[in-house]
């Protein structure tokens, strides 16, 4: 079992930054695979970006490239996402979700990822 918190998450107007960070517990030591998805209110959950247990592999929602950082620090068990230039469209509860089975394998759907954590509300003002 790997338990996952998510921290980070606020209130922040429209072209600012917010560093969410997502703690992982439990058995962790054979590594996990790890992403973060977003859902706003009213619609589905979808897919922001994810990274091999290695670092060596990571991708970004098209909304999202060129804005958001990925990264991991595995002697810390965190995953962080650097969020700039933040938009009112971002605006959605942020969840870290991760997968231990295959710590190399990046994917896309959230079948996939058998950890969630209990997600944390980012907000951004116009």
């Amino acid at each position: 079992q790997v338990q996952l918190v998510e921290s980070g998450g606020g209130l922040v107007q429209a072209g600012g930054s917010l560093r969410l960070s997502c703690a992982a517990s439990g058995r962790t030591s054979s590594g996990y695979v790890t992403a973060w998805f977003r859902q706003a209110s009213g619609k589905k959950r979808e897919f922001v970006a994810h990274i091999s247990w290695s670092g060596g592999s990571s991708n970004y929602a098209g909304s999202v490239k060129g804005r958001f950082t990925i990264s991991r620090d595995n002697a810390e068990n965190t995953v962080y996402l650097q969020m700039n230039s933040l938009k009112p469209e971002d605006t959605a509860v942020y969840y870290c979700a991760a997968d231990a089975r295959r710590p190399w394998f990046v994917s896309y759907q959230e079948t996939n990822y058998e950890y969630w954590g209990q997600g944390t509300q980012v907000t951004v003002s116009s």
